[in-house]
C-alpha cells in the first residue's frame, strides 16, 4: 500500500437541511421574491434594450441600474432585505447571459445555451449570500434574516465562500456552501472495472456483478397519478389547488431523494473499490426520444452517475475513462474478439459463432468497455480476425437460468 502526495485546491459543495421559524421563513420568502423580482425586471430591461438595437450593457451597468431603481416611489420595499443577494441574483444573470452569447457564437462547446428565462413563483426560490452577509456557527446567521438552524450532517470546512438558502417546491428549506478544499487522494489499488449501464440492470461490472436500481418513480407512478388527477380537477388559484401542487411536489421530492441517495453510494462504492473505472458514452438525449424508453431511461439517472463518478474520480485520485460510444462492446465477443451483427434488446444471451463462447449480454459488455478503455491486458492480445456478418446464435433470455444479481436498496 502507498499513497501518492498530490495538492491540488478543489471548489465543493456541502449542502445542509436549515428549520428557519416562522418569522425568518417569512423574511426568507420577502428575500426570494425581491431576488426574483429583480431578475425578472433586468431581464425585461435586456430583452428590451436588444430589440431596439442596443448591445447587452453588462454586470456593472446593471447593478447601477438596479440601485436607482430601488430608490424609487414604487420599489422602496426591495431595501427592505440584504442587498448582497440582489446583486447575486444579477451576477447569475450576467453569466447566463454570456453563456447564450458564447453558445450563440460557437465560442462554447456542447448542446446549445439559451436565453435565460423569467422566474416563476411556483418553482424552486433560492438566494445567495458573500463575504459578510452571512456567518457560520452552531447556527446560520443571515442578514437581515437572522440566525438560522442547521442540521450539520456532516463536518463543514472552514471558510465557505457563499452561502446559498434554497427553498424546493416541496416546502424544505436548504442551505448550499462553496468550499476549496484539497483533493483527499485514497490509498493505491490494484483493482479496476469495467461498467455497463442498462435499464433491466442499472450496472453490470466485468466480474459478472449485477446492481439494480432502485426506480423510484416506477415504484411511485401510482400515487403520482392519482394526486396529479387531483391537481388537474382543482381551481386554479383555490387552496385545493395549492395543496394539491404541494402534494405532487413532495412525491417528487421523495423520488429524486431516493435516486439521488443510490446513485452516491453506488459511485463511492466503485470508487473506494476501484483504481481504474470504464464507462461508456450513452446518448442518453438521443435515446430519450424514444417514446417506449424515454420513462424508464429518465427513472435510472445514467447521466447524474457518469457526473458523480467523474467528480469523486478527480477528488480521490482514481481514473476514470470514458470510450467511445460507437465502440461495439454488445456485438464483440470478449474471448477471441469476433465481432457479430446487432442484436435485439430481448436477446439477453448468445454463443461466438468463432470461440463458441456463451456469454451473458451485460457482462460481455461490461468486460468489453474494460478492454477499451485500456484496463485489461488482453487488449493486446485479442486481433478482430474474424469480421464476419454470419449472424450469431441467439438465445432468448426468458428461457435460459438466471444469473445471480446484486440488488442495493437503500
Amino acid at each position: 500500500m502507498h499513497f501518492v502526495r498530490y495538492s491540488e485546491l478543489m471548489k465543493l459543495r456541502y449542502r445542509y437541511r436549515i428549520y428557519p421559524t416562522g418569522q425568518q421563513a417569512q423574511s426568507l420568502a420577502q428575500l426570494f421574491g425581491c431576488s426574483r423580482v429583480a431578475w425578472n425586471n433586468t431581464l425585461a430591461f435586456c430583452q428590451s434594450s436588444y430589440a431596439q438595437g442596443e448591445k447587452y450593457p453588462g454586470f456593472a451597468a446593471l447593478s447601477k441600474r438596479l440601485t436607482a431603481i430601488k430608490q424609487t416611489e414604487g420599489m422602496l420595499w426591495l431595501t427592505d432585505v440584504a442587498a448582497v443577494p440582489l446583486q447575486q441574483s444579477l451576477r447569475d444573470l450576467d453569466v447566463a447571459f454570456r453563456h447564450f452569447f458564447q453558445s450563440a457564437t460557437g465560442k462554447r462547446k456542447g448542446a446549445k445555451v439559451r436565453m435565460p428565462r423569467f422566474k416563476k413563483r411556483s418553482n424552486a426560490q433560492s438566494a445567495r449570500f458573500t463575504g459578510t452577509a452571512f456567518r457560520v456557527a452552531d447556527k446560520l446567521t443571515l442578514a437581515k434574516v437572522g440566525a438560522v438552524k442547521v442540521r450539520w450532517s456532516r463536518e463543514l470546512p472552514p471558510a465557505p465562500s457563499s452561502a446559498t438558502v434554497i427553498r424546493d417546491a416541496a416546502g424544505r428549506y436548504f442551505v448550499s456552501f462553496v468550499v476549496e478544499v484539497d483533493r483527499s487522494l485514497l490509498p493505491w489499488c490494484e483493482q479496476s472495472c469495467g461498467v455497463d449501464l442498462g435499464i433491466t440492470t442499472f450496472a453490470t461490472l466485468d466480474d459478472g456483478t449485477k446492481i439494480d436500481a432502485p426506480k423510484p418513480l416506477k415504484r411511485h407512478l401510482k400515487k403520482l397519478a392519482r394526486l396529479q388527477r387531483r391537481l388537474a380537477r382543482s381551481e386554479k388559484g383555490s387552496n385545493r389547488r395549492r395543496a394539491a401542487v404541494y402534494a405532487v411536489a413532495k412525491v417528487h421530492a421523495r423520488i429524486k431523494d431516493i435516486r439521488t441517495d443510490f446513485l452516491h453510494k453506488l459511485s463511492t462504492r466503485l470508487i473506494r473499490e476501484n483504481q481504474s473505472i470504464s464507462l461508456e458514452d450513452l446518448n442518453v438525449a438521443g435515446m430519450m426520444r424514444n417514446r417506449k424508453l424515454s420513462k424508464a431511461i429518465s427513472d435510472l439517472g445514467w447521466r447524474t452517475f457518469r457526473t458523480m463518478v467523474e467528480a469523486k474520480g478527480k477528488m480521490y485520485g482514481r481514473d476514470i475513462t470514458i470510450i467511445s460510444r460507437w465502440e461495439p462492446t454488445s456485438q464483440t465477443c470478449s474471448v477471441c474478439g469476433h465481432r457479430e451483427g446487432r442484436k435485439k434488446l430481448s436477446v439477453r444471451e448468445w454463443q461466438c459463432l468463432n470461440c463458441g463462447a456463451q456469454h451473458d449480454r451485460d457482462i460481455n459488455a461490461a468486460v468489453n468497455i474494460k478492454v477499451a478503455g485500456g484496463q485489461s491486458e488482453t487488449q493486446n492480445g485479442r486481433r478482430r480476425a474474424c469480421k464476419s456478418g454470419t449472424p450469431a446464435v441467439l438465445v432468448d433470455a426468458s428461457n435460459q437460468p438466471h444469473f445471480g444479481q446484486l440488488s442495493l436498496s437503500f
